[in-house]
């Protein structure tokens, strides 16, 4: 049963994306803001979507408690405004959320660490959305 529940959670999650994809942003300067985990380490994630970086500064402001944690599909390489980390957000499917299913969910060094399994049974369709996730600050362009 829970390896049916993993299937449909990934299914879940592709779909939430492609609905999130489904209407393209309009172009603006992309924004890079800090987040946070569980384990107190920190990474940042580009968005480029107006509408988002507007959630994202008004999640940061106390303007809206909605949403309030980061998801999208992952990367696996470096980005220069994410040295630290193996893996990066893409940018295009960048997305916030409430409550979301258990197979995306893990932390950043977790992630790092088993970078080489995420796409498989592991963040399925490279889908990353920690439960945990909090914005912390939005920073300077690289």
């Amino acid at each position: 049963m829970r390896r049916v529940l993993t299937r449909l959670g990934g299914l879940a999650a592709a779909a939430m994306l492609t609905v999130g994809l489904a209407h393209p942003s309009q172009a603006a300067d992309p924004a890079y803001f800090e987040f946070t985990d569980i384990t107190r380490e920190r990474a940042i994630v580009r968005i480029d979507d107006p509408a988002k970086i507007r959630h994202a500064r008004d999640l940061l402001s106390g303007r809206t408690h909605d949403r309030p944690h980061i998801f999208g599909r992952i990367i696996k390489r470096q980005a220069d405004y994410n040295p630290r980390w193996s893996f990066h957000y893409n940018p295009e499917t960048v997305d916030f959320f409430d409550v979301a299913i258990e197979v995306c969910d893990a932390t950043l060094p977790y992630v790092e660490d088993h970078l080489d399994e995420a796409g498989g049974a592991f963040l399925p369709g490279l889908v990353w959305c920690p439960w945990s996730s909090r914005l912390t600050r939005e920073v300077s362009a690289p």
